[in-house]
């Protein structure tokens, strides 16, 4: 029986595949456990939801700085090495946390976690870019983000387990405990996963390069706009993600067992969503999805904030909500990948995402603010619209790199030349797709 481009993978590339999917979802698990058991940490420590709130941003300070700095690492060690260690090292901050007791135990612990999961997020996006044939790599590399619905749906799964078999005061530590078990990830990449070709025929040329590079002429203007589309993208997510569970509370006025359903549809998007957005890109190219799923993703939100419309359509505006998001962001470091040569290509991809997820993590403070002015569907909507408009113009600026031959011999050259043309050179649907079926 055949399984989609699944079925065209062979056993290096499968091998590859479930490493990076896995060490994504494992992850994932990781980070949301913190999110599951806040409530019990303001009951149990006294803690405040300030510092809740904090926590979640110090985490997201961590994965920005994270992804550009395992990126440098992946350049100069290797991807497969760097993966090991930052799939350990979430593991192991996610371990110490069950052990902390008060609010500035957690802050360096929840940073550093944070520090990993940028980090094993990006290497793991440029090393698939490079271990799949260029004909299903947008379908390859975006479904990896689906294991962060995945390792959500584990911890979410995971938690009325432990806390039946402890009391509360004892639970919330065992809990934290088991995100110790990705680090047996670590012993499959190594035994089973080959180093990327192309990385190892890259260092065997570059002994050294400059991080500074991507920041020079030849890699400016690339640097530029990759960077401003994350920032346009990620800020409406966060937006989305961040104040969501509060407006349905405050402004659709739904009670807490209304609510999580509404938001467990939206995650089934998430799920589905990056499967959507591979498909689609390797056909017509990463940049023009990327302003399809913007336009379809602003429409979304201006209904869902705007409109007087049943919560019937509320809850399948919630499925479209999750999809475009999920799909938007699983494009972003494959698609910043194939914009750098081997040697700098996880610097860049990494500098790009990480700072993009800094730069958009103010937006939900932004509409905090605004939102004591303008109501929060208002400031909602108007700073999600506002990002995705970002977002498409950089999009439309994005040079085309689709489907480049990432393992040439001249590889390098050809990325250079793409990057630095003010018109998409690549036409992708003019290529042979039958490995689409």
């Amino acid at each position: 029986m055949r399984l989609g481009w699944y079925s065209h993978l062979d056993k290096r590339e499968k091998r590859t595949y479930w490493a990076c999917f896995g060490g994504f979802t494992l992850d994932s698990m990781d980070s949301t456990i913190y999110a599951l058991v806040m409530p019990v940490l303001l009951t149990v420590l006294g803690m405040s939801k300030s510092d809740a709130g904090i926590l979640s941003s110090v985490a997201l300070i961590g994965s920005a700085l994270g992804g550009w700095s395992a990126g440098v690492l992946a350049d100069r060690y290797g991807r497969i090495r760097v993966m090991q260690w930052t799939v350990v090292w979430v593991a192991t901050f996610t371990f110490l946390a069950a052990f902390c007791s008060s609010f500035w135990e957690f802050l360096p612990v929840r940073f550093l976690q944070g520090v990993g999961y940028g980090g094993e997020a990006v290497v793991g996006a440029v090393l698939i870019s490079e271990a799949i044939k260029p004909a299903l790599r947008g379908r390859v590399a975006a479904s990896i983000q689906s294991g962060y619905a995945i390792g959500y749906a584990i911890s979410l799964g995971a938690m009325p387990v432990v806390f039946y078999l402890f009391p509360e005061d004892v639970a919330w530590r065992a809990f934290f405990a088991i995100g110790l078990l990705p680090a047996l990830l670590v012993w499959f990449i190594r035994r089973l996963v080959p180093e990327s070709d192309t990385f190892n025929k890259a260092r065997a040329r570059d002994k050294k390069v400059d991080i500074r590079v991507i920041f020079g002429a030849r890699h400016r203007r690339v640097t530029f706009i990759s960077t401003v589309l994350a920032s346009g993208i990620f800020g409406g997510a966060y937006i989305m993600i961040t104040w969501l569970p509060t407006y349905m509370r405050t402004v659709l006025n739904l009670p807490i067992a209304s609510t999580s359903g509404y938001l467990a549809v939206n995650i089934i998007g998430s799920l589905v969503g990056p499967f959507i957005y591979g498909l689609i890109s390797d056909r017509v190219g990463r940049g023009k999805t990327f302003m399809l799923f913007l336009i379809c993703q602003a429409l979304v939100v201006s209904i869902y904030m705007f409109a007087n419309v049943s919560m019937t359509i509320i809850l399948g505006l919630g499925l479209l909500l999750g999809a475009f998001q999920g799909g938007l962001a699983s494009g972003l470091p494959l698609t910043f990948s194939e914009l750098y040569p081997t040697s700098i290509r996880a610097n860049g991809a990494g500098f790009c995402t990480s700072f993009g997820r800094g730069f958009g993590s103010i937006m939900p403070a932004a509409v905090g603010f605004a939102a004591a002015h303008i109501g929060l569907e208002t400031a909602m909507g108007a700073f999600a619209i506002g990002s995705y408009t970002v977002g498409f113009i950089a999009a439309l600026c994005l040079p085309n790199a689709t489907g480049v031959d990432l393992g040439a011999v001249d590889a390098a050259h050809e990325i250079d030349t793409l990057a630095n043309k003010e018109v998409n050179p690549v036409q992708p649907a003019d290529r042979p797709i039958h490995t689409a079926q």
